[in-house]
């Protein structure tokens, strides 16, 4: 198999669905820290982080997916990805594993889906032995308003944390 006819995934679960994105968009996994709240932020955003001297912004995807909101717990991480030249931070309930999967084995996405997540956002569904992945396209989980709109909380979030 060549390196084209497979995709490198991290898979990580929200609520009951397993999900997974492109391992080359993932910057890092953090366990959950500190997240100051930021006023009139889009719902969706928890607040920010501020990793290493950089100010990110924290999308809970329970809250994204609108899925029932839970207590974060021991599991829960904040991958670190990088979505069109934006680093924004998601609240996921656990991190599964680093994996390669055949692009033949995914497909296209059923305009009816069993998962709560829109279907604009998937790429497609990765069938697997015993599991269904959903694939989620990163580039579609936001239009250009709700970008700026948490670009908008990072600014306010910078200036919180300077003062």
């Amino acid at each position: 198999m060549t390196d084209e006819s497979q995709l490198q995934l991290v898979s990580f679960g929200v609520g009951s669905e397993e999900f997974a994105v492109n391992i080359l968009q993932v910057q890092e996994i953090n366990r959950m820290m500190t997240i100051t709240k930021v006023p009139e932020s889009p719902d969706c955003v928890e607040g920010v982080i501020n990793l290493r001297g950089r100010i990110i912004p924290v999308v809970d995807l329970r809250k994204r997916f609108d899925m029932e909101l839970t207590e974060h717990v021991e599991s829960s991480r904040i991958i670190v990805v990088e979505v069109d030249g934006r680093v924004l931070g998601f609240i996921v309930d656990c991190v599964h594993e680093v994996l390669r999967i055949d692009r033949n084995i995914v497909e296209a996405t059923p305009s009816i889906t069993s998962s709560s997540v829109d279907s604009s956002y998937i790429m497609g569904i990765g069938k697997l032995e015993d599991r269904l992945l959903i694939l989620l396209d990163l580039s579609r989980l936001f239009n250009l308003e709700e970008l700026r709109a948490i670009e908008s909380t990072v600014k306010h979030g910078a200036a919180r944390n300077a003062a």
